[in-house]
């Protein structure tokens, strides 16, 4: 049995290298998918696909909807959602993702620090499991795999 991971969460840190490291060292049978992590290539890919915008708010609508295309049809495919409020830049999108994935009735693992407890309450009460850092996510994934 292998199940596919969504990772959502901010793209400018390599939280997600560090936990696909920490699986691949357990040996789960995992595969990750997740939003584009080429902060740039997101951005434009709209302008790419659409064309060049008149300014920049019709530049990230047209960014958006491409960006929100693959986040859907990815996360629909995951068995699993994986969500990471970093201590540093807005969470909005992981906010976004998370609810999302709740609205999907995809099971969601909540990663978040201890200082997030109280804006973040409602959404961890909503999500299936809530940790502090990627080591107690990991291992409550690897809890799915035991049989004894």
């Amino acid at each position: 049995m292998e199940f596919t991971v969504y990772l959502a969460g901010e793209i400018h840190s390599f939280w997600r290298n560090e936990l696909k490291e920490k699986a691949e060292e357990l040996r789960l049978p995992l595969s990750f998918v997740g939003p584009m992590e080429n902060h740039e290539r997101s951005d434009a890919i709209g302008e790419e696909i659409l064309g060049e915008q008149p300014n920049k708010i019709l530049r990230d609508e047209a960014a958006s909807s491409i960006n929100n295309l693959r986040t859907e049809l990815l996360m629909k495919k995951a068995d699993v959602v994986i969500a990471l409020f970093g201590e540093k830049y807005k969470q909005w999108n992981t906010a976004m993702d998370a609810s999302t994935a709740i609205t999907l009735g995809k099971p969601l693992i909540l990663i978040r620090p201890e200082e997030l407890h109280h804006p973040l309450k409602e959404l961890s009460n909503k999500s299936n499991v809530t940790v502090t850092n990627i080591d107690q996510a990991i291992k409550a994934l690897s809890y799915v795999f035991e049989t004894e």
